[in-house]
């Protein structure tokens, strides 16, 4: 277990500014990316294509920049929730490395509670099928609607 440390710094959860402060703490996180780089508060995404071995390199050229630039700025990557999904048919599926270690490959990838297969398949899981369908329903409400709820 970790000693205790006095937090020094820190922006409180809600503030107007907290979203201003992550931009510019992450704003230079993908110069020199090559591959396409989507950044979110808790998780980033690196995508690329790899129809051909140079694809592959520059998404490894990649890892190695973004690893490079958690170092500078004193950050990790947490490895253990690195995964590689390979999607499309006939993808090489190759391997890349995070700090030297292999980064697992997953079959499916999860955006916005819903899960993608590597054939392009949708599905929500079950416990968030519920959610799923009341955020899909909140974007079209049509007089006279009943709410869906999750039952126990």
């Amino acid at each position: 277990m970790s000693k205790r440390q006095p937090v020094t710094s820190a922006v409180p959860q809600g503030l107007v500014s907290g979203p201003v402060l992550f931009n510019i703490f992450v704003g230079d996180m993908g110069s020199g990316v090559e591959c396409t780089l989507s950044k979110f508060a808790n998780h980033t995404k690196l995508c690329g294509v790899v129809d051909m071995l140079e694809g592959r390199e520059a998404i490894q050229r990649d890892l190695d920049r973004l690893e490079r630039w958690a170092c500078a700025n004193l950050m990790k990557f947490n490895k253990s929730k690195c995964k590689v999904w390979h999607m499309g048919q006939g993808n090489p599926k190759h391997k890349y490395r995070l700090s030297g270690e292999w980064i697992e490959s997953s079959p499916e990838e999860k955006g916005l509670g819903v899960f993608v297969d590597e054939k392009h398949h949708f599905f929500p899981t079950e416990e968030e099928k519920a959610p799923y369908l009341r955020s899909l329903l909140s974007q079209y409400p049509p007089a006279g609607m009943t709410q869906v709820t999750q039952g126990e």
